[in-house]
């Protein structure tokens, strides 16, 4: 490559590695001090939380019903694979996926061992675990729980080794 092609090849590349050093600054900067300040405005308290690896053995263990499992983020990666066993109901961070939820959840007793987790990206930043767990809260489910996922479904389940239903 000559001359002007070449030119606008490298503004190109560098139009691009600007972009990716943006999103890269974007997702490093919060800062550390903020993850204590997000944990203390979620709507759940430490018994209602629940890490992977619990609830893996939960889910194994013959001797005890299992939990009913709600993911609440975007279709596509619940359809690139999910818990076993969980349904999708809608994305929660919308009103029509929250709506969605609702009827679904409306024909549930609200002594349902429920757990909702979504996965889609940092937890402390996910915009659809807290409207999804706020909204079955004051549906009355008594037995709600969300499964901590810190980084993404990919890395805190997958990546573990927990059992993973295959794409549709």
């Amino acid at each position: 490559m000559c001359g002007p092609m070449a030119s606008r090849y490298l503004r190109f590349v560098v139009l691009i590695a600007s972009f990716l050093a943006l999103i890269l600054v974007f997702l490093i900067s919060s800062p550390f001090e903020n993850v204590a300040a997000v944990a203390d405005s979620d709507p759940w308290n430490s018994a209602q939380a629940l890490q992977p690896a619990d609830l893996a053995h939960e889910l194994a263990d013959g001797k005890q019903t299992r939990p009913t499992v709600l993911y609440v983020g975007v279709r596509t990666l619940f359809n690139g694979g999910h818990i076993p066993g969980s349904s999708f109901h809608g994305t929660a961070s919308t009103e029509k996926g929250l709506e969605e939820m609702k009827s679904w959840a409306d024909t549930l007793p609200r002594s349902t061992n429920l757990v909702i987790y979504c996965g889609c990206c940092p937890f402390d930043r996910c915009p659809n675990i807290r409207p999804a767990f706020s909204t079955l809260h004051d549906m009355g489910f008594a037995n709600l729980r969300v499964l901590i996922l810190p980084t993404s479904f990919a890395a805190d389940w997958v990546e573990k080794g927990f059992p993973v239903e295959p794409p549709r």
